[in-house]
């Protein structure tokens, strides 16, 4: 890449000048006159080399080597800025390396094959999953597909919570539902689930037991209605998750800890830390010592395990079974566990920091200004399948992924059922369906235009260098979401990918500047710019096929009623 040829020219000219290992950060100007691609790395020698940086940058300026750089022009700017101008070919290089690597462009092996497990999701089975649930999908689902681009061995995992409080109460209001279905006077419990879908569940249990549990009231038979509840749902949520594109590796049950003697093994280990006491007849860890703010209860007064316990015991099998990186995308309503199971963990002898958190903020939905909330079917606000049925999975996922998991989401209804550009997600699409028109219009294959057959020094206009950066930007911007865990740097990526073919292609207006137009006589220009528009494609393919988002190749652009619509 440009950027690589202009990173080891200037490593050359340091290390003449006596600076090893230097830190070389390029990035392209925001004013385009100022040329392609600049770095402050003589602001941040100023110190080390006891020298003014205006001095340094002139002096780096006269050393480089252009040829070996790439660079047609070389300027110092203000206190000591080095600005580069790429010369025709190292421009042209960008466009004939993505041919080139077509489906794999911006891929890379930053992770060199090492096991990362991503847990998301791992919704409570008692109900419909929610938008909090769809939000953590999308970003989990986003962040595990880039980790995989960028060369990690991707686990992703989804903790079923089957037991526990939460799971007697689903069982209780299945069944207080299930013999109010049958006639008899009952309460619904007073912290029942409140859902309809708790009459489904009830129905579909009438329909397998009829009365059989109408007045059994033993344990045997609400474990009965909690597993038949549990597996009904549990079904659903797969199914929702399913039509979403989200699938997992593994599905791992909270009973599995007690099951097979996790949670056992957990309290033994870490009563030989000596950082257990006994304190108002409950057991404690001095999780204090860990940085936490307070010390945590494992074991409650009447012999029952706290959260906190399983959720070490979980981690510990995660550690187990060879996950030493792990990432965990919870809502910010977990955000009080983070500093006590890293403490637990730490006291086991785990390392500080493990796991990862990805913590994102709730989903805010609005139509016309006003906040849609309840959904008679949840009992509570609208469910994930709600959303996406009435605007479409595409859309969605995008949205969902488009800010940063930190900042509060607000779902306008509006946006996302608009067809035109002003829908992201749609911006995006069309500049993808554009290209692929372009060639359909041209009447020849996308995969007709290949590396090496296109003389891309010919791609001098200004428009036409500017996209041809943006396009060489992919692999940097792939390998920054993934190590920050941010798939809105991707989508932000995508949309001015987006906006600069846009302007490309509409300058190319043959009834405006025929000159511009992609479909010239010249039959070199022509060639030149196919292979340019087949670039964006496969970059805007490869950028919405890792957000799960369909690239598709023809669609029906929303334009004012005197207007013919574009295809």
């Amino acid at each position: 890449m440009a950027h690589d040829a202009i990173r080891d020219a200037l490593a050359v000219v340091l290390r003449d000048m006596g600076v090893q290992s230097p830190e070389i950060q390029l990035e392209r100007p925001r004013d385009p006159t100022h040329g392609d691609v600049a770095t402050n790395v003589a602001l941040s020698l100023a110190r080390q080399l006891k020298r003014p940086p205006r001095e340094i940058a002139e002096e780096i300026a006269k050393r480089l080597d252009p040829v070996a750089a790439g660079v047609e022009a070389i300027d110092v700017a203000g206190p000591g800025f080095l600005n580069f101008r790429l010369n025709p070919g190292a421009v042209a290089s960008v466009v004939d390396q993505i041919l080139g690597a077509n489906e794999s462009y911006g891929s890379g092996d930053v992770g060199h094959g090492r096991r990362v497990m991503v847990e998301f999701v791992s919704a409570n089975p008692t109900g419909p999953l929610h938008l909090g649930h769809g939000r953590q999908a999308a970003l989990g689902d986003a962040i595990a597909a880039l980790l995989t681009w960028t060369g990690w061995a991707v686990h992703r995992e989804y903790y079923y919570n089957d037991s526990g409080r939460q799971m007697e109460l689903l069982a209780e209001s299945v069944r207080a539902r299930y013999r109010q279905a049958l006639g008899k006077d009952v309460e619904m419990p007073a912290e029942g689930y409140q859902g309809e879908y708790v009459k489904d569940v009830a129905d579909s249990l009438q329909g397998s037991v009829n009365d059989r549990y109408l007045d059994d009231d033993t344990s045997e038979a609400l474990d009965s209605v909690r597993t038949h509840a549990v597996a009904m749902l549990r079904a659903e949520q797969d199914r929702d998750l399913n039509d979403f594109r989200v699938y997992f590796d593994e599905y791992f049950l909270e009973s599995s800890l007690y099951d097979q003697g996790l949670v056992d093994d957990t309290i033994r280990a870490l009563g030989d830390t000596g950082l257990v006491y006994e304190l108002d007849g409950a057991t404690w860890l001095r999780t204090t010592e860990f940085g936490d703010q307070k010390d945590r209860v494992m074991v409650r007064s009447n012999g029952h395990p706290t959260y906190f316990l399983p959720d070490i015991a979980y981690h510990m099998s995660k550690w187990g079974r060879g996950f030493e990186r792990v990432i965990n995308v919870q809502g910010a309503d977990h955000h009080g566990t983070v500093d006590r199971v890293r403490a637990g963990l730490q006291a086991l002898g785990r390392p500080p920091g493990y796991p990862e958190y990805v913590l994102h903020q709730m989903v805010r939905v609005e139509k016309d200004g006003e906040e849609v909330k309840f959904s008679k079917r949840a009992g509570s606000g609208m469910t994930l399948r709600e959303l996406y049925e009435q605007v479409g999975v595409d859309v969605t996922r995008y949205f969902f992924q488009m800010r940063k998991p930190d900042a509060h989401l607000l779902f306008d209804l509006d946006v996302a059922l608009d067809h035109s550009d002003k829908n992201p997600v749609y911006k995006v699409q069309y500049a993808h369906a554009r290209m692929c028109s372009i060639f359909g219009k041209a009447e020849i294959d996308l995969e007709a235009i290949a590396a090496g057959q296109a003389d891309l020094t010919l791609l001098t206009h200004d428009l036409e260098r500017e996209l041809v950066k943006q396009l060489g930007e992919f692999p940097a911007t792939i390998e920054r979401a993934a190590e920050h865990t941010s798939p809105h740097m991707l989508c932000d990526y995508l949309e001015q990918t987006a906006g600069a073919a846009n302007s490309w292609y509409h300058a190319g207006n043959p009834s405006r500047n025929p000159e511009l137009a992609v479909l010239v006589s010249d039959p070199a220009v022509r060639t030149a710019r196919l292979a340019l528009a087949r670039a964006v494609q496969i970059v805007l393919r490869n950028g919405l096929t890792l957000l799960g988002i369909e690239a598709p190749r023809r669609m029906i652009r929303e334009v004012p009623d005197d207007h013919e619509p574009e295809q």
